[in-house]
């Protein structure tokens, strides 16, 4: 039996004697204490402002009463520390996956889902469908996951947050599982989930970055935006309300003006294979491909 598997998935699938392992959590210590570091720091840093003008308060006035309040706020932070630390630990405990077996290795006929205090075994008749789900934010990863989808629930297993799965390659999970279920007649897709609800206007793309991602002078952004259908946001900034009232800003919507810079990336490529010019003209014809 091999004792490892070689290739993109080599400490994300695991033999192990009854079949193969599907890792998602690789030490269950790490990630509670991961958890457990968290749940200290968040409440931190929502009290430290509020603990932070307690304590000058009662340095600057020597009153009991704003030692007193200081002392207050320091028992509420300690509170809420416990209490979120008991929250994110039974909730982790109880239902994070740790791993997915599938038994035996060629015809599957078994799955097996292991928590951190219990694992459960089901027929893999009832194993219905399994989605490797890849959640993307401007062409970069955000998260991924697989979902598990059985005749009574639909189990969701995430990795870890250094976990190796959180950094394979989404195609070569599906196609591993695709090709270890199949004889199971069990059905593996793959779904992409773009982020989209930026903020407007923080996150949004000014002209000039806009221009820079498409490779085109600043002043046919507007053209090209229409003629693609990004949509723009016009505003006023804070600092030009108060000197400038009438200067407003345009930003565009980076989810679509990134999927417009890959579009135009992909078209140059296409007329450069096919002999044409390598650096085409503005406007309509770098937008397009029209000549």
């Amino acid at each position: 039996m091999k004792s490892q598997r070689s290739g993109p998935l080599a400490k994300v699938v695991l033999p192990v004697k009854d079949g193969w392992r599907l890792l998602f959590v690789p030490s269950w210590v790490c990630e509670l204490a991961f958890e457990f570091g968290a749940s200290i720091v968040v409440p931190a840093v929502i009290a430290a402002p509020l603990l932070l003008g307690a304590l000058l308060a009662a340095v600057i006035s020597g009153s009991p009463v704003a030692w007193g309040v200081l002392w207050v706020f320091l028992a509420l932070t300690v509170v809420g520390m416990i209490l979120l630390i008991v929250v994110v630990v039974c909730v982790t405990v109880s239902m994070t996956v740790r791993w997915v077996e599938f038994r035996p290795r060629g015809t599957p006929t078994q799955v097996v889902f292991a928590r951190f205090l219990r694992s459960s075994t089901m027929a893999m008749a009832d194993l219905q469908r399994v989605v490797v789900i890849e959640r993307l934010s401007l062409g970069q990863r955000q998260s991924i996951k697989v979902m598990l989808h059985t005749r009574d629930e639909t189990v969701e297993c995430e990795p870890a947050t250094f976990a190796p799965l959180s950094r394979v390659d989404a195609q070569a999970l599906t196609t591993w599982l695709t090709e270890h279920l199949a004889p199971a007649q069990v059905a593996v897709e793959r779904r992409t989930d773009v982020k989209r609800d930026f903020v407007c206007p923080d996150e949004w793309w000014t002209p000039s970055r806009t221009a820079e991602q498409w490779r085109v002078p600043i002043g046919e952004v507007h053209g090209i935006a229409a003629r693609r259908r990004v949509e723009s946001y016009g505003y006023t900034p804070r600092a030009s309300a108060m000197y400038s009232p009438g200067t407003t800003v345009t930003v565009y919507d980076p989810g679509r003006a990134y999927e417009v810079a890959e579009e135009l990336r992909a078209e140059r490529a296409a007329r450069q294979a096919a002999g044409g010019t390598a650096a085409p003209g503005p406007g309509e014809n770098d937008a397009t491909g029209s000549h």
